[in-house]
């Protein structure tokens, strides 16, 4: 790969996803040789075209599932479905990415002694009965649910990295990944933003779960990466660190947001709520705060303007092409 000498060496899986891509552009910005590794399976390789153009980032086509022959002194994981409508059309896939992506991460780092950095997810806490949620807070997950291929995954892959971190001394570094949202998201990928703007730029209505009171809190992706990039300057982490924006808003409120900011019309429509879909979803992000100087800057309306920029642009290029 004519890997540079000088430079520190950074795996992203997952790459050619929302996350991953942003997470890529970041690294190769700061200085860091970048190899990306996705399958594919729901990434979008138009999402990696800036790094693409970058001599010091190199893509290899492969599955976390199986074992991983690259050197990198840090290993970001973000390789797994991440949204509703993605993760449950394959469950299989997805809870096997969770924990075998988890155990070929374990192996790769006893060899190697590198530091990995896991995204797992808010969803580790189900439909919580402690509001917001700290760290120390163990979840209410139905195991068997249509979300628990994603929710159980997550939550495995948090005690096989957890434990190889006492049994062996690996250097792994879990993150609880909360809403994050921005360009690069996919039109189809089930998420409530992405979901409003694709239907007002539509102008469709708007299509509401549920009574729209269940609350969410929204961190815009620069702020996200910050984080995760954050997370390898301490000497240790030891434990999961919350990442997202405290600030709550319903989800009606973020739809009259949308509707506010696309200048459209558009009306509400009410659907049933999905199954295990929770009511409630805050971060604490006070260790966060304290290990990581970690503080969102990019509030709701600011985030959702340059997304819905990002949409537009998007589904015009479409339908042009």
């Amino acid at each position: 790969m004519g890997l540079g000498a000088s430079r520190r060496t950074a795996l992203v899986t997952g790459a050619a996803g929302f996350l991953g891509s942003h997470l890529t552009d970041r690294l190769l910005a700061e200085g860091f040789e970048v190899v990306g590794i996705d399958s594919l399976m729901t990434g979008d390789l138009t999402n990696l075209e800036r790094a693409g153009r970058d001599p010091h980032f190199h893509f290899q086509l492969g599955d976390v599932r199986e074992p991983i022959h690259v050197y990198a002194e840090v290993v970001f994981n973000l390789a797994c479905p991440a949204s509703p409508i993605h993760y449950q059309s394959d469950p299989y896939a997805t809870l096997t990415s969770s924990v075998l992506g988890a155990l070929r991460l374990v192996e790769l780092a006893r060899g190697r002694k590198c530091t990995i950095v896991h995204a797992s997810t808010s969803e580790v806490y189900g439909d919580p009965s402690v509001h917001p949620q700290p760290e120390s807070y163990w979840g209410h997950v139905n195991p068997i649910g249509e979300r628990s291929c994603y929710d159980e995954g997550k939550r495995c892959a948090e005690t096989l990295l957890t434990d190889a971190r006492r049994r062996w001394g690996v250097d792994a570094r879990i993150v609880r990944i909360f809403n994050t949202y921005g360009p690069r998201m996919a039109f189809d990928d089930g998420r409530v933003i992405s979901n409003f703007v694709v239907q007002a730029l539509r102008k469709q209505s708007l299509t509401i779960f549920g009574d729209g009171k269940q609350s969410r809190s929204f961190c815009y992706v620069d702020d996200l990466i910050d984080g995760l990039v954050a997370m390898i300057r301490p000497a240790e982490i030891d434990g999961p660190v919350n990442l997202g924006n405290p600030t709550e808003f319903t989800i009606a409120e973020l739809a009259q947001q949308v509707i506010s900011l696309t200048g459209d019309g558009s009306d509400l429509v009410r659907a049933p709520l999905p199954a295990d879909d929770p009511r409630q979803r805050k971060p604490d992000i006070t260790r966060a705060r304290a290990l990581l100087g970690f503080d969102p800057k990019v509030d709701l309306a600011t985030g959702l303007g340059r997304t819905i920029a990002d949409f537009r642009a998007r589904l015009d290029a479409r339908a042009g092409g």
